[in-house]
């Protein structure tokens, strides 16, 4: 019995002590639900006029570049200048030998001397035949009258019959000498017109050998870079050979292709007297126009360096961004900012997200863009106006009424 009552005993301390804790346990503290709240940045809003950027690709050429090629067959005598060499105007690139040169301009005006002569002969030919065809004809008119003589005496028995002939013989011969010369005199102006023009042709070949002897030395017509050297001293080249190129400092231009659904804009601005900028690769280049044919994906525009070229040489690719008109009342936001293409949020007075629809138009630089290169989102839209607080932290679970802390605010760029 008593084995059973210390079990008991046992159970009842425990019980009692639990009871004890139990009755002087402290209350738990009243929990109040509370709504969560999102950390977030904004941006206040400043409207003004801002110019969204195009980013173009394209390719530097040199439009007024000058290929000099050899105007005849010759030996190259000396080639003082080297490939990439900057020149001044004036200053001798490339000469060929003048022995290749002066016999071709000698042949020429030999040519041109002997033709001169001839026209000259030919006129006092035509003097002499002229001053010929006057005695001729006397002795003609002689050998008439000669024949009417020897035909009266032989009539009367006087004169022999060989007498006769001879006289038939002598008339026949005369009027083959006249006809002969007048023929002479009658061809003079055909000969003389065939002279006129061999001399005529003789002296263009002159000039043009002239010219060509000119064009054997060759200088710089403007200060420009040297390019596409072909030839070395000493060398021998054909006529029409190419020798060297030459490029002016100040005429290099971008060419990079306008996507088509910026071609009506920015050929309006054009229109207008405006020259939009494009900025890249430490170059300031100016539009001036497109070129005359498209391609399906747009069109070549047409940018004229603008200031010194730095390095940039024809072939560079160049990455620029191009002024697009500019924007009245638009925002620069960054691109975390926006929601689809057309959707900020901003913060009303009561710390919630407000959803507002806006206009995307492209993209500008972005604070401190010239160290980083980073670029914002130009907006505009009829529910922006100044002083509101745009939210530039992108919430993937952003919705209308969306409770916000703001953790910081930034001023706009």
């Amino acid at each position: 019995m008593r084995r059973m009552l210390i079990p008991v005993l046992f159970l009842a301390l425990g019980l009692a002590a639990f009871m004890g804790l139990r009755a002087t346990r402290p209350e738990p503290a009243q929990v109040t639900p509370q709504e969560r709240s999102w950390r977030v940045d904004t941006l206040s809003v400043r409207l003004a006029s801002h110019a969204p950027l195009l980013p173009l690709y394209g390719e530097i050429v040199a439009p007024e570049a000058i290929t000099f090629t050899a105007p005849l067959p010759a030996r190259v005598a000396s080639r003082p200048v080297r490939d990439g060499q900057q020149v001044t105007e004036g200053e001798t690139l490339v000469t060929l030998d003048e022995a290749d040169v002066a016999p071709v301009v000698a042949r020429a005006e030999a040519r041109v001397a002997d033709l001169e002569a001839q026209i000259d002969a030919e006129r006092v030919r035509q003097e002499s035949d002229q001053t010929a065809l006057t005695r001729e004809r006397e002795l003609l008119d002689n050998a008439q009258r000669r024949l009417s003589r020897t035909r009266s005496l032989a009539e009367r028995n006087l004169a022999s019959p060989s007498a006769l002939d001879d006289a038939r013989d002598a008339l026949a011969q005369a009027r083959v000498t006249v006809d002969a010369r007048e023929g002479a005199i009658a061809g003079h102006p055909a000969r003389l017109a065939q002279l006129e023009a061999g001399l005529a042709e003789a002296r263009a070949s002159l000039a043009e050998a002239r010219r060509d002897a000119e064009r054997s030395s060759v200088a710089a017509p403007f200060d420009g870079i040297v390019s596409s050297v072909a030839v070395a001293p000493g060398e021998r080249v054909a006529e029409g050979a190419e020798l060297l190129s030459i490029y002016p400092r100040d005429g290099l231009e971008l060419r990079a292709l306008v996507p088509n659904a910026y071609l009506a804009e920015l050929q309006a601005a054009l229109d207008t007297g405006q020259r939009p900028i494009a900025i890249g690769e430490g170059a300031r280049f100016r539009l001036t126009g497109f070129v005359g044919e498209s391609a399906p994906g747009g069109t070549e525009a047409i940018l004229r360096l603008d200031g010194e070229p730095h390095g940039l040489r024809p072939g560079s690719l160049v990455d620029v961004r191009l002024q697009r008109p500019t924007v009245p009342d638009s925002l620069a936001v960054p691109a975390s900012a926006l929601y689809g293409d057309d959707v900020l949020y901003l913060r009303d007075a009561d710390d919630r997200m407000h959803r507002l629809q806006v206009m995307r138009h492209g993209l500008v630089a972005g604070p401190g863009a010239a160290s980083s290169g980073d670029s914002w989102v130009l907006v505009s839209g009829e529910g922006l106006s100044d002083g509101q607080r745009v939210i530039v932290t992108h919430l993937p679970n952003a919705v209308e009424g969306l409770k916000v802390e703001v953790a910081g605010d930034e001023e706009d760029a």
